[in-house]
């Protein structure tokens, strides 16, 4: 089995630094199952590949086998468990995110192209591209033939996988790393605990954000039900407390903005307007998701035609405020059995979602990154699926009729963008496309044009500057 990494630009061969593998030796590894060797076809300032050949014993492979199947596989040729030992092995020291002689490139984001030339997929191309393009890569797979001579065999599992991006060395490393044997989903050690702490250190910094990250620690850690269990515990306790801390510093920036927005009253406006939809929908049971301290759940328990209510948070402190609020402890028992409160992350596949007539997810979209939005589109839209989805968000256009808010800022410290009407018609008509959903835009709010006084903006239509502009829809 065969990787090769590749630097392309200006001083490539500072790559030889970062994997600590001089160009101009040959670097042979002596390993339990084989020998990974080290070379470099090409060491050019414009160009620099760094190949790490692995040769599998199959006599040491399969010692002590006495099953033929034992005998003859592909253990020799693909990359799996095997390849990761030696990226480990040989490149342990970049693999770590170290680098004594050139530490200014450890953080380098670099013009890579990683090749593999064999890997087995269980799933097809289609997990090879639901795998790495989250993490930025282009991603060309070559299928390889089983037997041109015997089409009747069907088609080969087998791939040539090209991987480009600009990224770490680092990154790259720990990418394969997690990822050879998610694809070969197969493992030849035995799997303990040791391998959840393995995949969270070297998923730090991109697994918890994956929206593949169910398959990619189910078949890391091979299925087995406490570790996977543990796994994502151990991930939800991290974005939790990730929140939590959050939570502090953004406590006065929401109350700024429920001061901001009180004369004009659209966060009332917004629950209210919410609650009267879903009625008119005719859901009967009823998401919460990002429901905070529970100002929706309120306003549904108290209407009978919700049978089902559920508030999903990632905060447990926020959870805690809302049972408080809601007095869910002396709640009648009949009433009770109506609603549930628990903790999960919209980021996650997560079963307890399937089954509801309608969500909704007030003033929350607009609380992620960016690049988040991905996995919470595929939690939602493809394996929650609710019948109805209402999701409401705030209009950068209209921050200019806030004569407290400073021209530029957004409404509220933690908010990661706020979009114009035109943005989010984009994103929620691309997003509805993508999975059979219609999709219907409404505003929330006065309608009416409004005049703000010795303050001037670019119209986001023409481009030039105003000073009162029919900006509706907050």
């Amino acid at each position: 089995m065969l990787l090769h990494i590749t630097q392309t630009g200006s001083n490539a061969t500072g790559l030889g630094y970062l994997l600590h593998k001089n160009p101009a030796n040959l670097h042979e590894v002596k390993l339990p199952f084989g020998k990974a060797t080290v070379f470099y076809p090409a060491a050019t300032d414009d160009r620099c590949t760094a190949c790490l050949l692995l040769e599998i014993d199959p006599v040491e492979l399969v010692r002590g086998a006495r099953q033929l199947e034992a005998y003859v596989n592909d253990r020799p040729y693909v990359a799996s468990s095997y390849m990761t030992v030696a990226i480990g092995r040989v490149f342990g020291t970049a693999l770590a995110g170290n680098c004594a002689r050139r530490p200014e490139l450890v953080h380098c984001k670099l013009p890579l192209q990683l090749t593999v030339e064999v890997v087995r997929t269980r799933g097809g191309e289609e997990v090879l591209h639901r795998l790495f393009q989250p993490l930025g890569y282009h991603v060309e797979a070559r299928r390889l033939p089983l037997d041109n001579k015997f089409p009747e065999w069907g088609e080969s599992p087998y791939f040539r996988l090209t991987l480009t991006a600009e990224i770490t060395v680092h990154n790259a490393l720990t990418h394969l790393y997690v990822l050879l044997p998610v694809l070969d989903d197969e493992k030849h050690y035995y799997i303990g605990e040791a391998e959840v702490d393995k995949l969270l250190r070297h998923g730090e910094g991109w697994l918890k954000q994956h929206p593949e990250q169910r398959m990619i620690v189910s078949r890391y850690l091979q299925r087995r039900g406490a570790l996977t269990t543990q796994a994502f515990e151990q991930l939800l306790e991290e974005e939790t407390a990730s929140v939590e801390a959050a939570e502090s510093k953004t406590e006065k920036a929401a109350q700024q903005e429920r001061e901001l927005e009180r004369p004009m009253t659209l966060h009332t406006q917004r629950l209210n307007t919410v609650a009267a939809r879903l009625k008119e929908l005719g859901a009967r049971s009823v998401l919460d998701l990002g429901c905070g301290e529970g100002k929706l759940l309120r306003r549904l328990l108290a209407d009978r035609t919700f049978e089902r209510i559920v508030g999903m948070d990632v905060s447990h402190r926020s959870l805690q405020i809302a049972s408080a609020r809601l007095r869910l402890d002396r709640m009648p028992e009949r009433q009770r059995k109506r609603i549930e409160l628990m903790q999960g992350s919209l980021l996650y596949r997560d079963q307890r979602l399937s089954g509801f007539d309608a969500a909704a997810l007030v003033e929350v979209i607009e609380h992620l990154d960016v690049p988040r939005l991905a996995a919470l589109e595929r939690v939602l839209f493809e394996f929650a699926r609710p019948r109805h989805i209402l999701i409401t968000t705030p209009n950068r256009e209209y921050n200019v009729l806030f004569p407290t808010l400073p021209e530029g800022r957004m409404r509220h410290g933690d908010h990661r963008f706020e979009w114009t009407r035109a943005e989010f018609a984009a994103w929620a008509t691309a997003t509805a496309t993508r999975f059979a959903y219609d999709v219907k835009l409404e505003p929330v709010g006065p309608l009416t044009k409004r005049t703000v006084r010795h303050r001037r903006w670019p119209c986001s239509h023409c481009g030039r500057n105003r000073t009162n502009e029919d900006h509706r829809n907050p």
